[in-house]
């Protein structure tokens, strides 16, 4: 049997933690004979909650869950952990503006870098999930300096996952069938969903819809699915985004395929003209624990104009809180 990893995860209490622990330890993220460890994070007025999660794992008696770990203290859930997944955020209250939602979250997130910074396995693999997430992202990294950039990622599989279902419910296909979907920039409603290099069936997506459904169905849909969500079920998204960090590690981790690529919101190297040192989500390919911006697609001007307004909202966000930075 393979040597257990530490898996920590924040907010474990939560929806999403609560629909995305069991399935960890089942082995769903990294396979059927990866045994894995634990460290849940909550505040402290959660615990007793995370209790409750805690006596529910047990009773699973998974035969891959080696041990769990409770803790208030991000010091306490962070150390020596091989992957961190950050799911824990405030939440927007009444009244509050994007921009108060983000130094809200600023405190939160830059302590929870230093943390990592600290005590974490120094090839540790950390996926920002709390929202604004790619913000976040740029905090947290910001606040490691002596982790690699590389090791941190924002979700926009979320979205992507949302685009490939929106595509193949318009073409009569099935997801299992489609390849190459984009999620460019922010997970925010200024988000991407990019078609244009997509396949169906091996057909080409762009030659199967047409651009009145893409302009005022498909983009609007997928960028406004989680309000929409929250409209029906009174609730915001959790399955669903449970599901995605599985993906999403799974992806990162284990690989992807040879014909496919994967969204992922990482630290921008300029690729595509972006602005250096933004989470940005671009097309990537993973093997081995690694991932590589696709390059050298065709950007006509549909998409260029749409790939720009994505990214002035991350460069409005990352003034926002500039001077929370280190």
């Amino acid at each position: 049997m393979k040597a257990p990893v530490r898996i920590a995860l924040t907010g474990a209490a939560g929806q999403i933690g609560y629909s995305l622990l069991f399935r960890i330890a089942v082995g769903e993220m990294f396979g059927k004979d990866q045994p894995v460890r634990l460290q849940l994070l909550e505040i402290t007025p959660a615990l007793a909650a995370l209790d409750g999660v805690v006596m529910e794992l047990e009773d699973c008696a998974f035969p891959l869950l080696m041990g769990v770990e409770t803790s208030d203290q991000p010091k306490t859930a962070f150390r020596d952990a091989d992957f961190i997944l950050l799911i824990g955020a405030k939440p927007r209250g009444p009244g509050m503006e994007r921009k108060d939602l983000i130094e809200a979250n600023a405190a939160i997130f830059s302590e929870q870098g230093k943390a990592i910074d600290e005590v974490a396995n120094r090839n540790v693999r950390v996926l920002i999930v709390g929202n604004p997430a790619n913000t976040n992202a740029l905090i947290v990294q910001g606040n490691a300096p002596n982790i690699d950039p590389r090791c941190f990622t924002a979700m926009t599989r979320l979205d992507h996952n949302r685009a490939l279902a929106q595509l193949a419910k318009k073409t009569g296909s099935h997801v299992r069938n489609l390849r190459q979907m984009i999620i460019w920039g922010n997970h925010s409603s200024t988000q991407y969903p990019d078609i244009s290099q997509a396949t169906v069936n091996g057909r080409r997506a762009n030659d199967l819809v047409d651009k009145q459904w893409l302009s005022h169905n498909f983009i609007p849909t997928v960028q406004q699915r989680g309000a929409t969500i929250i409209r029906a079920r009174g609730q915001s998204s959790a399955a669903s985004a449970g599901n995605a960090v599985i993906d999403h590690m799974r992806s990162w981790i284990l690989g992807t395929p040879e014909d496919d690529w994967v969204s992922m919101a990482i630290r921008s190297d300029g690729s595509y003209g972006t602005a250096d040192g933004l989470f940005y989500s671009f097309p990537c390919r993973c093997s081995d624990g690694h991932y590589q911006v696709v390059q050298g697609l065709e950007i006509d001007e549909f998409s260029r104009e749409r790939m720009l307004v994505t990214e002035q909202e991350l460069v409005q966000e990352r003034s926002a809180i500039k001077h929370l930075l280190p």
